[in-house]
């Protein structure tokens, strides 16, 4: 049970990534061969998690794309705080049945984000739809895929505070 137990978290997320199962997204490292004349319109919800000073904002708010085709969406991130902050974005797609045609090639969500005080960042992402989404009868009347982004605040561990310098005990 306890092997179960801990090979959960590990299974449960290779079973995500491979099925696009919950609106999982697909990372893909090249474009497809093939560009389709059906386009879809691609929405972006950007949020941020409370707790995180930080503005999140797509430059768009959505864009047409056809099946197949490379998009480049840019991303605005502003650290409100007066001090340097770690953040990372989960992301998903909806409805949840396309996590599997959807395919990032890049995207800021990949890595870790840290920004200085008051520091702004533009941040992209590049995706498509897959072709092979067509095949599916379940997704014959898909017209809108919502890309959705969520900026958490990464857990950073305490800096040594340093010690007060040593008093010459000779002058007292």
């Amino acid at each position: 049970m306890v092997g179960a137990a801990y090979a959960a978290v590990p299974l449960y997320t290779w079973f995500c990534k491979t099925t696009g199962f919950g609106g999982t997204t697909q990372v893909s490292e090249k474009a497809p061969d093939h560009v389709l004349d059906r386009a879809l319109t691609i929405r972006f919800d950007s949020n941020v998690a409370p707790g995180l000073p930080w503005k999140f904002v797509a430059e768009q708010n959505e864009i047409r794309v056809r099946i197949g085709e490379v998009a480049t969406v840019r991303y605005k991130v502003i650290n409100e705080a007066a001090r340097e902050i770690a953040g990372q974005a989960s992301y998903n797609v909806s409805p949840p049945t396309v996590g599997a045609y959807f395919s990032k090639i890049n995207c800021f969500c990949f890595t870790e984000q840290r920004l200085k005080a008051g520091e702004t960042r533009e941040m992209t992402v590049v995706f498509y739809v897959d072709p092979s989404l067509v095949k599916d009868s379940d997704q014959a009347d898909l017209n809108t895929i919502t890309l959705s982004y969520t900026f958490y605040r990464l857990r950073e561990l305490d800096q040594p505070v340093a010690e007060a310098p040593k008093k010459n005990s000779s002058r007292l």
